[in-house]
């Protein structure tokens, strides 16, 4: 576990601050930002379902949905759109902390490595951080928010995020693979790694447009 999770820690402080400095820049830095990972998400969704044309259509026809929203949610404020990512990454790091540590029952055949105790940290660690991020970084762009309406958002992207974990844990097990691709060291491919952000967008850009 703890070389493993070395591996993830060294990966992200690399990976985070370029995708920090592509989100802050915004304008063409960011659509390029957003291409390049379109184009990696794409290739290892082609890859993983090589045998089934219609779900490489539909894949695809998602994950260029899903980047579109993902742009426009980035329009509308870089801290929104780091709030959110900042609520994906930690849902992540939550469950793969606590069902690593406390292990317990299994989630579902799905994906073999999701425990109740996992998902029971990916809340926890999600609460935290985007309680955290409210109050020291985004305080004015929530202050007209309860405090219950704050919690509720935080829980439905976490919600959402493992949900869209768990989707790509299925197709991967459709296709008998471990992981999406091998570009991340200690992450498997880009699919693994924002898994939970390509169905977590969609979601709020159509919720702000209800």
């Amino acid at each position: 576990m703890i070389k493993e999770f070395e591996k993830r820690l060294l990966s992200s402080f690399i990976l985070i601050p370029i995708a920090l400095f592509f989100i802050i820049q915004g304008s063409v830095f960011f659509t390029f930002f957003l291409g390049i990972l379109f184009l990696t998400t794409s290739y290892e969704w082609l890859k993983m379902n090589k045998k089934n044309n219609l779900l490489k259509i539909l894949g695809i026809i998602f994950l260029l949905f899903s980047f579109y929203t993902a742009f426009n949610v980035r329009e509308s404020g870089s801290n929104l759109f780091l709030f959110i990512i900042t609520i994906c990454i930690f849902t992540d790091i939550g469950g793969y902390v606590f069902g690593k540590t406390f292990k317990g029952p299994k989630l579902t055949k799905i994906s073999p490595n999701k425990t109740y105790s996992g998902v029971i940290g990916s809340f926890l660690f999600s609460i935290i951080v985007g309680l955290i991020f409210i109050k020291y970084i985004d305080e004015q762009g929530f202050k007209n928010n309860d405090q219950l309406a704050i919690l509720l958002v935080i829980l439905l992207i976490s919600f959402i995020s493992q949900i869209g974990d768990l989707i790509i844990s299925y197709f991967k097990r459709k296709a008998k693979l471990k992981d999406t691709g091998k570009i991340l060291p200690g992450h498997g491919g880009l699919l693994d790694r924002i898994d939970g952000l390509v169905f977590v967008m969609p979601i709020i850009y159509l919720l702000d447009k209800i």
